[in-house]
């Protein structure tokens, strides 16, 4: 069952002739893992910000078609009733930190005093979460004395503590090492899993396959192909309208010119291009 539905959406941003988004089609089932792939400028972040509610609630502009979140239409919600069903880590977590808060705890806690969340629920919501994200122990530092990847994993926390249905990020490991990044897919991935819908724009091709469910990759504001995320991020098409691609990918079709390498499917993954050159 949809959860997500774009009809026929079109975005131009304020003062600006072209559209940022042109004919979107999207549905996103109740419990998916979507990835959004493009080169810069694409329109990724403005494909969440349209899920998010902020288009055109808060950045405004010109737009036309449908866009459907949780059975609310997002021209007849008014943003404060949107961001109750959708939560949306932004790519600089800097951006998200309320800076009313003195402590992580306090900071991710912010969001449910809010609502009126009472203070024992609360409590254990808060605690919960940040043991799901791996910051327990960041518990009574300053929101910023932390690094990036730390305040990235404070600002992801924040959101999942209000257990939206859907699940809008933005870049959300931009500013993480491979083991920060890893952490963080398999907390997207256990969230997806437990019933939350995830619409994540993301570069690293390689962690998008080991853990989304399905891939859009769009190209100057429209839906270029939408797919398996194998078949997708080893398209040709990806290749020839300058998507960023696996070094994998790159190097076994290479090898596929020379004959080294006999597999039908090209591998993104560093196992599966170890295990395809194998066959040689």
């Amino acid at each position: 069952m949809a959860i997500v539905n774009l009809e026929n959406v079109t975005y131009k941003y304020p003062l600006t002739d072209s559209p940022a988004l042109q004919n979107i089609n999207l549905r996103v089932d109740e419990g998916e893992f979507v990835a959004v792939v493009g080169p810069n400028g694409a329109g990724k972040s403005t494909l969440c910000y349209t899920i998010a509610g902020f288009v055109p609630h808060f950045f405004k502009g010109e737009l036309t078609g449908t866009v459907e979140v949780a059975g609310a239409e997002s021209s007849t919600s008014s943003l404060h009733e949107w961001v109750l069903n959708v939560g949306l880590a932004f790519q600089n977590p800097f951006n998200q930190i309320s800076g009313a808060k003195y402590t992580v705890f306090e900071e991710i806690a912010f969001g449910l005093e809010n609502i009126g969340v009472p203070r024992d629920e609360m409590k254990v919501r808060v605690e919960e979460a940040m043991k799901l994200t791996g910051i327990s122990d960041l518990a009574d530092r300053s929101p910023y004395s932390l690094s990036g990847g730390q305040q990235q994993r404070v600002a992801l926390t924040s959101i999942l503590v209000m257990q939206p249905k859907v699940l809008v990020l933005d870049e959300p490991t931009s500013q993480m090492d491979p083991i920060g990044t890893r952490e963080v897919f398999g907390v997207i991935r256990t969230m997806a899993e437990r019933g939350m819908t995830v619409v994540m724009a993301e570069h690293k091709v390689e962690w998008i396959a080991n853990f989304a469910d399905r891939v859009v990759a769009l190209h100057e504001g429209r839906i270029l192909l939408d797919g398996k995320p194998r078949e997708v991020l080893t398209s040709d098409i990806l290749l020839d309208k300058g998507f960023g691609i696996s070094r994998y990918t790159s190097v076994a079709r290479k090898a596929k010119t020379r004959g080294l390498w006999t597999r039908q499917q090209l591998p993104v993954t560093l196992e599966e291009a170890a295990e395809g050159f194998q066959d040689v």
